[in-house]
């Protein structure tokens, strides 16, 4: 496991349209994705131990962002035959697992990853509508234990967007295991 930070990306950088499939086959579009005020996206896997511990904030943060008018997507760019636990079959298990309630998409060529410079999972991205980044970062400051939480800085960019305030352009990078890249 190779601990990484995601790559400080100029907030207002367009969104990279892609087109996806979810385990299940059924394609979605960005375009499609958005909600009216806006989409989040995070590059994420099944078995990294950073992604495992924020999935369930991840989710919760989901249900509130959806009741604002943002919708969320996961991307799972670790399709790789040495990390059988990323497999699109297994991303269908954790769906039903965790109840994931928005699409998780497959990444098999990585291109998607590499469009959006993603370096580590969790790689947290936030679009407004305008399809423009205003949050690139970490979800909270405290990712391995939920409990010592201070500081929400993913949930507080989400709750900005939402209500058209200036979301704070000092951000702190998301950390995670490397993307499992295939040469």
């Amino acid at each position: 496991m190779s601990l990484l930070e995601s790559l400080q990306i100029p907030l207002g950088t367009h969104i990279t349209p892609f087109i996806l499939k979810d385990p299940e086959g059924t394609v979605h579009t960005s375009d499609r994705l958005f909600g009216s005020k806006g989409l989040l996206v995070a590059f994420t896997c099944n078995h990294c131990p950073y992604a495992v511990a924020v999935w369930p904030r991840f989710i919760r943060l989901s249900h509130g962002a959806k009741e604002l008018c943002i919708n969320t997507v996961a991307i799972n760019p670790n399709i790789h035959p040495n990390y059988p636990e990323d497999a699109p079959e297994k991303m269908t298990q954790k769906i039903k697992e965790w109840r994931i309630p928005f699409p998780y998409l497959v990444d098999e060529s990585q291109e998607v990853a590499r469009t959006f410079k993603a370096q580590c999972t969790p790689d947290i991205y936030l679009f407004n509508s305008h399809k423009k980044l205003v949050y690139h970062g970490r979800i909270d400051d405290s990712w391995k234990d939920e409990s010592l939480v201070k500081q929400e800085e993913l949930k507080t960019a989400i709750t900005q967007l939402a209500n058209e305030e200036k979301i704070s352009s000092k951000q702190f990078p998301s950390m995670g295991c490397s993307i499992k890249w295939r040469n």
